[in-house]
């Protein structure tokens, strides 16, 4: 063959690949679509086949971590089926599923993502008889979720949390400052965020540790230092990053979503005591340093694509540097719920969505790296407090008691202003299509006593 020949034989497969991947993309958003797997073919099931989360998992029958997708009542083992040979990679991307984060995987690139969402798809669809038909084998790639215990998704090399509702925004202004000039002039203009500690990311079901710091008694003239008084939850997703860029070049708002593996559910911690006496004027360090728990599965923005809405109008308009043409918001519905230790009611406190964001993941993405900021793959990336535009739609304890003024009524009897010692708060998430949901599953963290401090010094688990 010649080699102009040639070089046209390998642009035209090159093309027909990408043709067969995008195809094989829109098949499975389809929303007919059902799986041989009754569990997930449930209305009301977070993990369908048109969903087909990411995350890292062990179980009883293999203490080894590795990488697997949801399906239903069920979790596809990715290294299992690779070495089943009923999952190809291209050569070079062997081994990837057979390690204790999603890193590897994710360096491969989005082709890589896709391929292998299409492929799990196509397995799992009511139509194939590959598993469908083969108990034994289906009983080698598939383990039961009561069987699984979940890790952290992914190794995280740097975190950030943005400040990004302007409800949140509105509210926090109001409450600290003037009501009539509640946003900073600089607000509506970037999106504000700050370096947080990725060290102290913890998965889903870990226990969270009261913090102890400095708090600024309102009667007394010096700090004293104590076990914090003002525990509250931030209710927020997060972004991780898919694909970096080298020091020095940014990444253009237009292109930003296309460095985005996925989404999660992110709790951010947060000691407001603590972040009232220190965040003047360096911000938040020790208020938001001692944890924040995020979900185990990563929900890719193929999944969510179907669910992209417009987000709020932008007035100013933004600089030419944050602009991107197009909707760029989810519809995300999401929820938090409180369990106090012992109890077996959980009181819902929140009730939001994502699309009320007023600055977009792409714009957060954009502005983190105008400076020249290098971002690598694994990064995570904190939307910031999600509230909504009503009282119960806020996503803090802060704003749903107004700083404590306004305690909630919880299920079964009590009050809560903020959190006290063995609480336990759930957050869940989910995009409801027609017949299917795409959902995150929960994002749990409860509440341990402060170390080497008592109740009474503390006044921790009274209920305030």
């Amino acid at each position: 063959m010649l080699a102009g020949s040639r070089e046209t034989f390998q642009r035209g497969a090159a093309m027909s690949r990408v043709s067969d991947l995008s195809s094989g993309l829109a098949a499975t958003r389809d929303p007919a679509k059902r799986s041989w797997l009754a569990s997930a073919n449930d209305p009301a099931c977070d993990f369908s086949i048109q969903n087909l989360p990411f995350g890292i998992f062990s179980d009883t029958r293999n203490r080894s971590a590795r990488a697997g997708v949801a399906i239903g009542d069920a979790i596809v083992d990715l290294a299992a089926l690779q070495a089943a040979g009923l999952l190809t990679l291209d050569a070079g991307q062997l081994d990837v599923f057979a390690q204790p984060s999603l890193n590897a995987f994710i360096a491969l690139g989005r082709d890589a993502w896709r391929s292998v969402r299409v492929q799990v798809s196509q397995l799992l669809d009511a139509g194939c008889a590959t598993l469908r038909d083969d108990a034994a084998r289906a009983r080698q790639v598939l383990v039961p979720m009561r069987d699984a215990t979940m890790h952290l998704p992914v190794d995280i090399p740097g975190y950030t949390d943005f400040y990004s509702s302007k409800e949140h925004a509105t509210n926090v202004g109001s409450m600290f400052r003037d009501p009539k000039n509640a946003l900073l002039p600089n607000w509506s203009e970037m999106p504000i965020g700050y370096n947080g500690r990725a060290s102290s990311v913890v998965v889903s079901g870990t226990p969270v540790r009261r913090p102890m710091g400095q708090l600024k008694l309102a009667d007394q003239e010096r700090p004293i230092y104590g076990a914090c008084r003002k525990l509250d939850i931030e209710l927020e997703t997060g972004f991780i990053v898919g694909r970096g860029n080298a020091l020095g070049e940014p990444i253009a708002c237009g292109e930003a979503e296309d460095h985005i593996f996925g989404m999660v559910l992110l709790n951010d911690w947060s000691a407001r005591d603590i972040q009232q006496w220190e965040y003047v004027p360096l911000g938040p360090f020790n208020a938001k340093t001692f944890a924040t728990t995020i979900s185990p599965w990563i929900v890719t923005l193929d999944a969510l694509e179907p669910f992209r809405v417009a987000q709020p109008e932008q007035r100013p308009e933004p600089l030419p540097y944050l602009r991107h043409a197009g909707a760029h918001a989810f519809d995300i519905s999401l929820e938090v719920r409180l369990r106090p230790e012992g109890s077996d009611a959980a009181t819902t406190i929140s009730r939001t969505n994502f699309k009320y964001m007023y600055w977009t993941m792409a714009q957060q993405l954009a502005h983190h790296t105008v400076s020249g900021c290098n971002t690598r793959v694994g990064d995570l990336m904190g939307s910031g407090t999600i509230s909504g535009p009503t009282p119960d739609s806020f996503g803090s304890l802060l704003e749903l008691t107004w700083n404590g003024a306004r305690p909630l009524a919880l299920e079964g009897g009590g009050t809560r202003t903020f959190i006290v010692d063995g609480d336990e708060l759930t957050l869940a998430g989910w995009c409801q299509g027609e017949g299917y949901r795409v959902g995150f599953g929960t994002c749990v963290g409860a509440i341990t006593p402060a170390l080497g401090v008592s109740e009474s010094e503390s006044g921790s688990s009274k209920a305030i």
